[in-house]
């Protein structure tokens, strides 16, 4: 007998606390499915989410960050056209200059106000729910 088990991701909302109204970090994606996306990248075998989302930091936008908390858990099996994934999303904070690195072709820097159209995966309702914690306190509802 074969299991088909969703793989575990995380993204991580990163934060860059030494600029004005501490924007977020947004990377383009030099990988299919294309566009830009929050960094982020699947959590590998004995590691914990954590650590996964510390490493996937470093490796896509080379800046070390710190976990503030786990924000949500997005597991619509539509999120990912590639496989069915589960998604543990962090918010962070970080200092320096991002660069793009890894699977990263490019960085961004980018304000809640000033979202991008082309977001991969559901990173618009991700965001979107990051957007109304962020200002008005209220977290996601469980569907």
């Amino acid at each position: 007998m074969t299991f088909r088990n969703p793989s575990p991701t995380v993204d991580i909302i990163v934060e860059l606390m030494d600029q004005p109204h501490r924007p977020i970090i947004l990377i383009e994606r030099i990988n299919p499915p294309y566009g830009w996306a929050i960094p982020g990248g699947f959590v590998d075998y004995g590691e914990s989410i954590e650590d996964a989302a510390i490493r996937e930091a470093k490796e896509e936008i080379a800046l070390d960050v710190e976990l503030v908390e786990q924000f949500h858990v997005y597991s619509d099996p539509k999120r990912d056209t590639r496989q069915h994934t589960i998604s543990i999303v962090f918010i962070a904070t970080a200092f320096g200059i991002p660069r793009a690195a890894d699977d990263a072709k490019n960085v961004q820097i980018i304000h809640l106000w000033d979202l991008p159209q082309n977001l991969c995966f559901d990173h618009d309702k991700i965001l979107q729910d990051y957007k109304r914690y962020r200002y008005f306190g209220i977290r996601p509802y469980l569907s």
